[in-house]
C-alpha cells in the first residue's frame, strides 16, 4: 500500500511538471523559416537566457529582432535570472544551467561540466537507480522457477488454474524479493532530465558555442559529419551511443527468454535511440553516453553483489 501511494504521488507531480512545462522557441525570420546558427549548424533558439559570445551568432539575433543588450552576460547567470516563465524552467532547466556554468568556470570546457554533473545525478539517485538493477539480478535467478510455472500451466486456461499460476507466481516474486515497480522512479525521471538538459543547452549560448574534441555542442551529427572537418569525431560518439545503449538495455534485461519479442527489444530500442542522437546537439549526445556508462557501471557492480550472496 505504501509503494502504491508513493507512485501515486509521483505520478502526480510529474504530471502537474509536465503541464506547467515551457519549451524552447525557435527563431524564425521574416518569411517564417527558422534561423540556422552560421556557427553550429542549429537552428537558433529565440528565448535564450543569456548572451551569445559569438560574433557572427549576436549578429544573426539582432537581424531577427532579439534584444540581446537586455541579457546578461552567461557568466553572471543565477538560478533566479530573468523573468519567472513556468515551474518547469525554474526547477529544472535553470539549476541545471546554473549547474553546468559554474562547474564550467572550473574546467573551462562545457561538457566536460556536462559530463561530471551527470555523474554526480547518477551518484545522488543511485538508492533509486540500485533498485532497478536489484530487481532485474532478482528476475534472472527467479526465471528458471517462473518458466516451470507457465509450462505446467501452459494449456489449462480454466479460472481455477488461471488463480493457482498467479499464486504461485506471486510466491517466487516474494521468495526472490521482487516488485517490479518498485524501481520505476528514476525511469519516469530519465526523460525529463533529458529534455531539462536539452533545454539547458539551447538557451545557454555560451554551452552550445563551446567545443569538445573537435565536436560543437550545439551541432547534431547529422550536420556535424558532412559539414565538420572533425566529422570522424561525431561518427565515433554514434557508435559509442550505439554500444553503450545496447549493452546497458542487455545488461539491465531480466533475462528471460520466454517472450521472443522482449528478446529483440534491445536492439529496437538501440535503433530508436541512434536515429534519435543523430538530430541531437552533441552536448546531449555526450550526455547520453556517459548516462549509459553509469548505468553498465552500476549493473556490473550490482550483478557482483547479488552472486556473491
Amino acid at each position: 500500500m505504501k509503494n502504491k501511494k508513493h507512485r501515486k504521488i509521483l505520478l502526480i507531480l510529474l504530471l502537474i511538471l509536465f503541464l506547467t512545462t515551457g519549451c524552447t522557441k525557435t527563431l524564425t525570420d521574416k518569411k517564417g523559416k527558422a534561423v540556422v546558427n552560421k556557427v553550429t549548424g542549429q537552428n537558433l533558439t529565440k528565448n535564450i537566457l543569456c548572451k551569445p559570445t559569438d560574433k557572427s551568432t549576436i549578429k544573426q539575433y539582432k537581424e531577427n529582432g532579439v534584444k540581446i543588450d537586455k541579457l546578461q552576460e552567461c557568466k553572471d547567470f543565477k538560478i533566479n535570472s530573468g523573468k519567472y516563465e513556468d515551474l518547469w524552467t525554474a526547477i529544472l532547466v535553470k539549476p541545471l544551467a546554473f549547474l553546468i556554468l559554474k562547474i564550467g568556470t572550473f574546467t573551462k570546457n562545457y561538457a566536460l561540466a556536462l559530463i561530471i554533473l551527470t555523474i554526480l545525478i547518477r551518484f545522488v539517485c543511485y538508492p533509486f537507480t540500485r533498485k532497478t538493477a536489484m530487481q532485474s539480478e532478482n528476475m534472472k535467478k527467479a526465471n528458471p522457477e517462473i518458466a516451470r510455472i507457465q509450462k505446467k500451466y501452459e494449456n489449462k486456461k480454466d479460472e481455477d488454474s488461471m488463480m493457482k499460476q498467479s499464486q504461485e507466481m506471486m510466491m517466487v516474486y516474494k521468495k526472490y524479493n521482487i516488485n517490479p515497480t518498485s524501481g520505476c522512479i528514476f525511469a519516469f525521471l530519465q526523460l525529463p532530465l533529458f529534455i531539462a538538459f536539452y533545454e539547458a543547452v539551447q538557451r545557454f549560448p555560451v554551452i552550445f558555442e563551446d567545443n569538445f574534441l573537435g565536436m560543437q555542442l550545439g551541432t547534431t551529427p547529422s550536420v556535424g559529419m558532412v559539414s565538420s572537418k572533425y566529422f570522424f569525431m561525431y561518427i565515433i560518439i554514434m557508435i559509442l551511443i550505439g554500444l553503450t545503449t545496447y549493452l546497458s538495455f542487455k545488461m539491465n534485461s531480466s533475462g528471460n527468454d520466454l517472450d521472443p519479442s522482449m528478446q529483440k527489444m534491445p536492439i529496437y530500442m538501440t535503433i530508436m535511440i541512434i536515429i534519435t542522437a543523430l538530430f541531437m546537439p552533441s552536448a546531449l549526445c555526450i550526455y547520453w553516453f556517459v548516462n549509459n556508462l553509469c548505468t553498465m557501471l552500476q549493473n556490473y557492480v550490482v550483478a557482483k553483489k547479488v552472486k556473491s550472496k
